[in-house]
């Protein structure tokens, strides 16, 4: 080693942040990852919202890719023109729920929370009609509030919600990510090791193909449910029909939830006009729910990740409690990701492990 080598090894050794124990050095890196880890936690934590709605952006994409590739069956023309179809179409069909429909729901939207607090005032007096100890006040308060987020639902169906911007933002994002869903997954692959693009091809692959089908067994319950809860309660007479099969139908999207609260808001409306008409909407749910849970449901699980009901319900408390309805909403096709997502890694391990056997045995 020349002198001038030396010189410039004793600089560096010598440098503050040169650590020449190899075992120091070691603990030194192993911290710095974990202060790394910490800090990517940390910043996820921060821009959690923002990457939902980048995730809302994948969903909506997913449904309409999903709709073109449905349309590809009978018309054979090019994805754009299939993509841009199932855009129009969505469009028209929001266009002409606000022109022919917009008065009716809105009237009945405003009637709606109301109805709910008359309904919880006259359950609190039969209770005590029947000897329940029940305190008013917090009865009082637990029906204002319900009120106020029916309120705030139907707001929502009556074009508030589609004047926020996140629900934009995912809508325009979806829009992009399915006119050229393969520029965006061959940017993310580039930033990858070579060695790992083939696994994240496969990978997503078996996502998309599953966000299709639970998005699309999804719309399916959603209509199955909206068109039969209308017809039913439009044949009886029920008050705002029209109303409780949007919001049946909406809130058929989150699994679980959904089915419950707009159960209970149609019961309180049939009870509004006797105990004949009350019974009647609890036939009308239980019908509905049956034809979704033994029908419906099963057909979708066959074709798509399934899930269990109560991981699928915990995730959506967690998800509803960090980040509200948006969510709520999308626990669901999160839990579906992140399902496909363990079982390719499982199946990995399991191909290194039967390699490695057979390696071995070779021998």
């Amino acid at each position: 080693m020349s002198k001038t080598d030396q010189e410039d090894g004793e600089r560096v050794g010598s440098s503050p942040t040169h650590i020449s124990d190899p075992k120091l050095a070691w603990e030194a890196r192993r911290a710095l990852t974990w202060a790394g880890v910490i800090g990517l936690v940390a910043l996820s934590a921060f821009m959690a919202r923002s990457l939902l709605i980048v995730f809302g952006g994948m969903v909506i994409a997913a449904m309409i890719d999903g709709g073109s590739r449905l349309l590809g069956r009978v018309l054979p023309i090019g994805r754009g023109w299939r993509v841009s179809i199932v855009i129009a179409g969505v469009f028209a069909f929001m266009v002409a729920v606000a022109v022919y429909a917009g008065s009716t729901i809105a009237q009945e939207a405003a009637e709606l929370p109301e109805i709910v607090r008359e309904q919880v005032s006259n359950a609190l007096q039969w209770a005590r009609a029947n000897g329940f100890q029940v305190d008013g006040q917090n009865v009082q308060g637990i029906a204002s509030q319900l009120a106020s987020g029916v309120g705030t639902v139907t707001k929502a169906l009556t074009g508030v919600l589609g004047g926020l911007t996140s629900v934009v933002l995912m809508i325009f994002l979806g829009i992009y990510i399915a006119l050229e869903p393969r520029l965006y997954e061959r940017g993310l692959a580039w930033i990858l090791p070579e060695e790992q693009r083939e696994n994240f091809f496969i990978t997503t692959s078996r996502m998309a193909h599953a966000l299709r089908h639970l998005l699309g067994g999804r719309l399916l319950g959603m209509v199955v449910e909206g068109i039969f809860t209308w017809a039913m309660l439009a044949a009886y007479g029920v008050p705002m029909a029209t109303l409780l099969g949007l919001l049946t139908g909406l809130l058929a999207f989150i699994p679980n939830i959904g089915a419950v609260l707009s159960g209970v808001l149609m019961v309180l409306v049939g009870f509004s006009g006797g105990t004949d008409m009350g019974l009647y909407t609890i036939f009308v749910y239980f019908t509905v729910q049956t034809i979704d849970g033994y029908i419906l449901i099963p057909l979708i699980a066959k074709r798509t990740v399934d899930l269990a009901p109560a991981l699928v319900l915990s995730a959506q408390l967690i998800m509803g409690v960090l980040f509200g309805i948006l969510g709520l909403a999308l626990a669901d096709p999160l839990m579906a990701m992140i399902k496909v997502a363990l079982e390719r890694r499982s199946e990995q391990y399991d191909a290194a492990h039967k390699a490695q056997e057979e390696a071995e045995a070779d021998a």
